[in-house]
């Protein structure tokens, strides 16, 4: 016969599990970056060896030896690291933008007193070191101009090589290609500018200058789309290539013939990165002013016609008026530069919205 013995003691109450650890409150991050912003200003200007740009640095290794300090006392060090690291990931992307945003700041204030109906409807014709009045209406016109015939001739001519690399170039002349292109990239715009102006200008012009070498817009186009090339070419290329395989061997299993395949599948997919390489040769070209120098030559005067006589550029109007010893200037050429980067934004935008709007309508 088995006895059981029962135990009739009480079991311990079970205690309540929890996964919340212990994190430093909200406020900790902001009071120890002014802690440290406060300590720094100290230092720096009580030793006497800096200014702002000093605390600023200073300021923020104090605060990160303070965070890691705080996070590893109530946290841990893992949590602590990661904070810190954190931090220095958002402070990279502060330096980042302090530029841009300084830049823009300086364009703003500065840009913002010609700003004005003169400014844009007048050129520099007949005006003197003394008027005050005069305006980049003639700049405009000759960027504008400019730029639209080299994009017309450079981003055809740049996709189709890159499609050519992509889809269809196989051994040492795709090579040939992709390495010239490559160097093209480096290419210093001042060289360029040489190259139309000893080919395009003395070479070719005279033809159809009664035997006088001819100095015009379509000549610093020309010069702009060897700028432009090698940026559209290596940006489509980097976008085809991340199109994904399956996308063609789909089409390719439905009987689609390459060419239409790349032309209704590839582009589409692509389209977005293109556009952005695009409008990054567009900005690099309107910021020219070498080129424009030499084969356009610049003027004071409107030029509508861009394949006949001197035209100048907003670019070029900034250089020209930053050198000259009137004093009023220096206010036309921050408003031209002013105009110069609203003007490429302006374009940006569009171009995106265009883009985003065909890979919605798919």
């Amino acid at each position: 016969m088995t006895t059981t013995l029962t135990s009739h003691r009480p079991r311990p109450a079970a205690q309540p599990v929890t996964l919340r650890a212990k994190r430093l409150p909200k406020y900790a991050a902001p009071a120890i970056a002014l802690a440290a912003l406060l300590v720094a200003t100290g230092i720096v200007y009580g030793a006497g060896i800096g200014g702002p740009v000093l605390v600023v640095v200073v300021g923020a290794l104090l605060y990160l030896a303070g965070l890691f300090a705080a996070a590893n006392a109530v946290e841990g060090r893992r949590s602590a690291r990661n904070r810190t690291w954190s931090a220095l990931i958002h402070s990279a992307f502060v330096l980042a933008v302090l530029p841009l945003a300084s830049v823009v700041w300086t364009l703003v204030s500065k840009g913002a007193e010609r700003l004005d109906g003169d400014f844009f409807n007048s050129s520099m014709n007949n005006i003197g070191p003394r008027d005050p009045n005069g305006g980049a209406y003639h700049a405009i016109v000759g960027t504008l101009e400019q730029v639209g015939i080299a994009a017309l001739l450079t981003v055809p001519l740049g996709i189709l090589c890159a499609i050519y690399i992509v889809e269809y170039g196989r051994g040492k002349f795709a090579f040939a290609i992709r390495f010239f292109v490559d160097v093209m990239t480096g290419i210093p715009s001042i060289v360029s500018g040489l190259f139309i102006l000893a080919f395009w200008v003395l070479v070719v012009s005279p033809w159809f200058n009664d035997g006088r070498p001819g100095f015009s817009g379509f000549a610093a186009a020309l010069a702009l789309s060897v700028l432009m090339l090698p940026t559209v070419v290596r940006s489509t290329e980097e976008m085809l290539r991340l199109v994904p395989a399956p996308l063609r061997e789909g089409a390719y299993a439905l009987g689609v013939p390459k060419w239409k395949t790349i032309l209704r599948v590839v582009l589409p997919t692509a389209l977005p990165g293109i556009v952005t390489g695009v409008m990054l040769a567009i900005a690099r070209a309107a910021g020219e002013t070498a080129p424009v120098l030499l084969v356009a030559g610049g003027g004071a005067a409107i030029n509508f016609n861009p394949f006949e006589n001197n035209q100048s550029s907003l670019a070029l109007f900034v250089y020209q008026q930053a050198g000259d010893a009137s004093k009023y200037a220096p206010a036309r050429a921050w408003t031209a530069a002013l105009t110069l980067v609203a003007l490429v934004l302006v374009l940006t935008i569009a171009a995106k919205l265009l883009a985003r709007r065909n890979r919605l309508a798919r």
